[in-house]
């Protein structure tokens, strides 16, 4: 089974919303007090908007056998600005997500690898993967692959009175 990764274009918008679909359903299963299934033309819209002009080389594309299997997004974050007491670094978070029955067969470490390339290329010195904590396989793909705790969120629900 050969992988290939190459940056996202308009004519994978189907593709991509399948995916973003298929992962809101994994994490509705997995905490739906947290998430959501988003609207289907809001996706696509999110998509076409940002492949409208041709290719994203922060949205990235994993094909098997000429189907896309994943995807991972590389989402830039601003710098902490001067008056905050972070280091300012070039940061990023990224996103991945592999069909189900993709997964296991190494498309998710491959993928991986190029988004962290692909942030490398950006100027990006530290890559954070936001993960919810019951996503067991999640946490355990990215720490394999050397993502490790950085912090912790804390959170707190609020009534609106």
């Amino acid at each position: 089974m050969a992988v290939s990764i190459r940056s996202a274009e308009l004519e994978d918008v189907p593709a991509l919303v399948e995916l973003r679909m298929a992962n809101a359903e994994h994490h509705v299963g997995l905490g739906p007090s947290v998430h959501r299934r988003p609207d289907v033309d809001a996706v696509r819209g999110y998509f076409e908007s940002r492949l409208r002009d041709g290719q994203d080389d922060l949205l990235l594309v994993a094909e098997v056998d000429g189907e896309a299997a994943g995807m991972a997004e590389v989402v830039l974050r601003s710098a902490p600005p001067d008056h905050q007491i972070l280091i300012p670094r070039r940061t990023a978070e990224v996103h991945t997500v592999i069909l189900d029955r993709h997964r296991g067969r190494g498309v998710g470490r491959t993928l991986l690898a190029a988004a962290e390339q692909t942030a490398r290329d950006r100027g990006v010195e530290f890559l954070l993967a936001v993960v919810f904590a019951p996503n067991e396989d999640a946490v355990g793909f990215y720490s394999s692959a050397g993502f490790g705790s950085h912090g912790l969120l804390l959170g707190k629900g609020l009534d609106a009175g």
